[in-house]
């Protein structure tokens, strides 16, 4: 291995039979080296997407991520789950504390891979080394299948129809959600730069509305409004707490932390950040805690504004029925409509943006077919490619699939597997803090508090085994019964962990060869690694030729 990359190798003995062998290669960001089983991705010493990820942009790319359109949407489903106002604004402050957790737990994962973007693809697969492969062909199958995001996309389109005050029909709505999206794609795919600071300038303007909302908050619990009870809903506020029961507090579990969701967006881009650690821990925790505080003065706006009978039946236009109830209907709604679709529009920029680092590093394991095109940067110095499937796939949804009840069990599909995987990842970290003591390599910069990782596995757990649990009659959002969506993305893992098997498994035990990474350059300093299938026969001299991460010995 050259000497350039800073490489080194350990053999840390697993059994009699097996062996993890470990290297250590240095990125272009000012990183300590990368420890990692050398079966893992490799990493790019000079990122080939730049490295224009600074503070300002790691606050705002995980702020756009997380105030998409939830705020404006979920209060009234939160509220409808808990019951009661009191224990919906301890369910936003739960919400924060599992982000905090998780975002402690995705921090310890980038100080031991410092250089390696595309969190969770780098995480799992060196958290779970063997059986080879498993873990990133399983993920990356899942990852290309539900990396659709129709439903935010026919978001936007509804505000701007809500804009026009027009009643459009569904294929109307699809169309203009197709366009709307199809717009976000080009601009990623054109130029990273640019992206990045549009991105960031409809941040500040989300902040902005918010700010807005809350001010108009206080001016209503003041009494300078045409709101006839503002402090109505603070009195007696935990009256009616579980009403929904076990169903409903899971529910509003699921959607507080779909209206976290974000917080962990900048570190998909950790190769692309100088000094990732320290950046990320500082700047992602402020815009956490930013968000936080957004929440929870949004919500008291709201609760200000309108009753609780009125916001439980809301359903997802509860900022518009705060805006109707301080200002009346006519040109203030619209321009909340406008501003909500700006949001929306912005969530689907840093989703894209964060999402295409996950997919393309997905393909830079190898495990994924043309893996040179999925990692491939040209021609723009972007990750075409992996735009290109999440457009295909967020199209195919818009187009194919029915608002209504298979909308909503679509959208819910990779509820569950993400449950799954976020509990692997919260375990994995203890299995690789044994692996990397046994193997006696460098203490993270970075360690998160034992109670933390627990916290956070306990709070997967709930949230693995209590979707099972049943509604109350006719309270499950899609008309059939109301754990399909459960079982089928269990179905999903399942046939794609009997792909991995045929693959990886039963394929080169019948044909009589071995899987053997090799390292491929791309150009403009991108690389991957390449599986191949080495004969049996050839094997012996297939492996004197290459070192274990697949570069050709000098």
């Amino acid at each position: 291995m050259s000497s350039d990359r800073s490489s080194l190798r350990q053999r840390v003995p697993r059994s009699d039979s097996d062996s993890v062998e470990y290297v250590a290669e240095k990125g272009g960001n000012d990183a300590p080296p990368t420890y990692q089983e050398a079966n893992g991705a490799p990493v790019e010493t000079s990122s080939p997407l730049g490295y224009g990820m600074g503070a300002f942009t790691i606050i705002f790319i995980n702020i756009n991520m997380m105030i998409g359109t939830g705020i404006y949407s979920t209060p009234s489903s939160i509220l409808k789950g808990t019951g009661s106002v009191g224990l919906s604004f301890i369910y936003w402050t739960i919400g924060f504390l599992i982000s905090l957790a998780s975002g402690a737990i995705y921090l310890e994962y980038t100080a031991c891979f410092p250089s390696r973007s595309g969190s969770e693809v780098a995480y799992l697969e060196q958290a779970y080394v063997r059986p080879a492969y498993f873990f990133p062909t399983v993920f990356a199958a899942q990852s290309v299948l539900f990396s659709f995001s129709s439903s935010n996309a026919i978001v936007l389109a509804n505000y701007l129809f809500a804009i026009s005050g027009h009643t459009a029909t569904d294929w109307q709505i699809k169309g203009v959600a197709v366009a709307g999206y199809t717009l976000v794609i080009l601009i990623l795919v054109v130029q990273t730069k640019a992206s990045y600071y549009i991105s960031n300038g409809l941040g500040v303007i989300k902040l902005t509305t918010l700010i807005f909302i809350i001010i108009t908050g206080f001016v209503i619990l003041g009494g300078h409004t045409r709101v006839a009870d503002p402090k109505l809903n603070f009195q007696d506020t935990f009256a009616g707490t579980g009403s929904a029961g076990a169903y409903g507090l899971t529910n509003a579990l699921y959607r507080i932390t779909f209206s976290y969701g974000g917080y962990n967006n900048a570190f998909n881009f950790v190769n692309e950040v100088k000094n990732p650690v320290k950046k990320l821990k500082y700047n992602a925790f402020f815009a956490l805690v930013t968000v936080y505080i957004i929440y929870m003065f949004a919500n008291v706006a709201f609760f200000a504004a309108a009753s609780k009978a009125q916001i439980e039946g809301s359903g997802v236009t509860v900022a518009r029925l705060f805006f109707a109830a301080v200002f009346g209907p006519g040109n203030a709604v619209k321009g909340l409509n406008f501003l909500i679709a700006l949001s929306a529009f912005g969530n689907l920029m840093a989703t894209g943006l964060g999402q295409s680092r996950m997919l393309r590093e997905c393909g830079r394991q190898g495990v994924l077919p043309f893996p040179g095109i999925w990692s491939s940067t040209k021609p723009f110095g972007t990750p075409a490619f992996p735009y290109f499937v999440k457009w295909a796939m967020t199209i195919l949804m818009i187009l194919a699939i029915p608002t209504g009840s298979a909308f909503n069990f679509v959208s819910d599909l990779a509820v569950y597997p993400s449950a799954i995987f976020n509990l692997a990842l919260a375990v994995g970290l203890f299995v690789l803090r044994w692996r990397r003591k046994k193997a006696n390599l460098p203490a993270p910069d970075f360690q998160a508090y034992n109670f933390v990782v627990l916290f956070s596995i306990l709070i997967q757990v709930y949230l693995v085994v209590m979707p099972w649990y049943p509604p109350k009659k006719g309270g499950a959002d899609v008309s059939f019964w109301y754990g399909t969506y459960i079982v089928t993305g269990i179905g999903i893992l399942v046939l794609c962990g009997l792909y991995y098997a045929v693959w990886a498994i039963y394929l080169p035990k019948w044909k009589g060869y071995k899987l053997r990474p090799e390292i491929i350059d791309i150009g403009d300093g991108a690389q991957a690694h390449k599986i191949v299938r080495v004969p049996n026969a050839q094997l012996e001299e297939w492996d004197a030729a290459h070192d274990a991460s697949g570069h050709k010995k000098q």
